[in-house]
């Protein structure tokens, strides 16, 4: 009799001592998924204010390299594309120690130039082929939805110029929908637009928090 109390309550302390390792278990995972939530909101946050920092640097060299600048992104296509015919792909202020305007040109033949304007004069300082095959194919499907479109580069320029300084304008397909991408800066601060190849409108770009309106 006595061995059969001394063998229950041996068990009973068994599974007490189960339960209590099981309870530990399950707070140990749940622990373990509220750190690594917590983890990822901190890795996101991160990301974004990583984002943040980079637009920022972005809109400083834009606002410096336009102070200079007399010539707008589209007296800069048109120059270009008198100089290079064809249909202009981008316009970029850029500013790698000797800041001019450079022109993604596609010619009829399908090869692409890149024509580097003046941004005092407009005047050429030329006009080199892009043999980069890398970019074949992306180059193609951004051709193919200019061409066609009742907005061209030039065009897209002069609407966000309603919105501030252009400094870039390029073809870009955002969540499926393909359109001109205008970045601008005003005052000191900076704006990204979506301008559609169909009519023009212009509407601000969904992923940008910059300080236009």
């Amino acid at each position: 009799m006595k061995r059969n109390i001394v063998i229950a309550t041996l068990t009973a302390a068994a599974l007490a001592t189960g339960g209590t390792v099981a309870a530990f278990a399950a707070g140990d995972g749940e622990a373990t998924a509220t750190q690594r939530q917590t983890n990822t909101s901190a890795q996101a946050a991160a990301d974004r204010d990583d984002a943040a920092d980079d637009r920022d640097d972005d809109a400083t060299d834009d606002r410096t390299a336009v102070r200079g600048a007399d010539v707008t992104a589209a007296e800069a296509i048109t120059a270009a594309l008198k100089h290079t015919p064809g249909t202009a792909l981008s316009a970029d202020l850029d500013d790698d120690g000797a800041t001019a305007w450079k022109v993604s040109v596609v010619k009829g033949d399908g090869t692409e130039y890149d024509v580097r304007i003046s941004p005092d004069s407009g005047k050429v300082l030329g006009a080199q082929r892009d043999t980069d095959d890398d970019n074949d194919g992306d180059d193609r499907a951004e051709l193919a939805a200019v061409k066609g479109a009742k907005t061209d580069a030039r065009e897209a320029a002069l609407a966000a110029a309603h919105k501030g300084t252009v400094t870039e304008v390029s073809i870009d397909d955002d969540n499926g929908t393909v359109a001109w991408s205008a970045e601008t800066v005003k005052g000191n601060g900076h704006g990204e637009w979506n301008v559609a190849l169909d009519t023009g409108k212009v509407t601000q770009d969904r992923d940008d928090d910059g300080d236009d309106a």
